[in-house]
């Protein structure tokens, strides 16, 4: 069987990661580049540097990746479905939940894989806390908690913190534990003189009245990756920096003292650190967007739809903190 023929459009600080990752995964051959821009860090090699998406559809693709600024996912998305390729497109997936909605019915409607480049899905402590969830090893789940927090990147133009960085944990938070977003309230801050906020804090409630907190913020001299899940066995605690996972159980103590054995509170336990494979979370994410188009059962890939779901949230985050309120969203 050919190699998959792939391309991708977008040649900067994310796209050479996608263009190192194309290279290197079996089955596929990364055949053409795109950038009106050019090529500031070398990705293309000695591919010709494509000036459009149009350029690049009439290369003969299978399927592409598409690692452009935000505002330009929806045109060229919308191009690709129309030339019948598949696509791979960075999150977030386009500039609001209207446009994101138009995308994945774009893909669905013609039967394309359309899948959403939300890459922390991929994080091998994040995959291991899912199974252990879905595993129940947790119990009864009460609260998640994230922390991403760091400096200011650069390459970032035309979104503020919540659709860059705290979109990232709207969908982690969702897909580990398998629940929808309920009810968002947030407040955001900006301090760097942007058009967009730079920091967010935000209380959500999942299905099934599941608490979440999340902060988020381009302020913090020094990264933070902290995903913790809280339930009634004990706590998760996964950080995305290093890929590990990490479980404080309840401790069980028996207390002679009538009165103090009354409360029902918990002690900490045992503590392991568990010993996981660490691939790189791109390299998965490709992986699995290859087998998805291959048509292989058990590709994992977020999909469209869940891409635009996670725009949604975005925006509850930025409507409540301009409001003042909580914002329900539909399941």
């Amino acid at each position: 069987m050919a190699n998959l023929r792939a391309g991708l459009i977008g040649l900067g600080s994310m796209g050479r990661h996608h263009a190192r990752n194309l290279r290197a995964i079996s089955g596929v051959d990364l055949v053409a580049v795109a950038d009106p821009a050019g090529d500031a860090f070398g990705v293309a090699g000695g591919l010709e540097v494509l000036p459009s998406v149009e350029a690049l559809i009439e290369q003969g693709l299978d399927y592409v990746v598409v690692a452009t600024p935000t505002k330009f996912h929806e045109p060229i998305g919308t191009a690709l479905a129309q030339a019948g390729v598949h696509a791979l497109v960075e999150k977030p997936l386009a500039v609001d939940t209207a446009a994101a909605r138009r995308l994945a019915e774009a893909f669905s409607s013609r039967g394309l894989v359309g899948a959403t480049g939300h890459i922390e899905r991929y994080n091998p402590a994040l995959q291991e806390l899912r199974r252990r969830l879905a595993d129940g090893q947790l119990g009864d789940l009460y609260q998640v908690v994230t922390r991403r927090q760091g400096p200011f990147p650069a390459r970032i133009a035309d979104v503020g913190v919540v659709k860059d960085l705290a979109s990232h944990d709207i969908d982690l938070t969702a897909w580990v534990t398998q629940r929808d977003y309920e009810l968002v309230a947030a407040r955001t801050v900006s301090k760097a003189g942007r058009e967009y906020e730079d920091m967010v804090a935000a209380t959500c409630q999942l299905t099934g009245g599941v608490m979440t907190s999340h902060l988020v913020n381009w302020l913090t001299p020094t990264k933070e990756r902290l995903t913790i899940v809280t339930g009634e066995k004990g706590m998760f605690i996964a950080d995305t920096l290093t890929a590990d996972l990490t479980f404080y159980a309840n401790g069980q103590v028996h207390e002679s003292w009538d009165d103090i054995a009354q409360f029902g509170g918990v002690t900490e336990g045992d503590v392991t650190r568990f010993a996981i494979p660490k691939p790189e979370p791109l390299r998965t994410e490709h992986e699995n967007f290859r087998d998805a188009v291959l048509g292989k059962e058990g590709a994992d890939i977020v999909t469209m739809e869940q891409g635009a779901r996670v725009v949604e949230v975005c925006e509850a985050m930025i409507e409540s903190a301009a409001t003042g309120r909580f914002v329900a969203l539909q399941s």
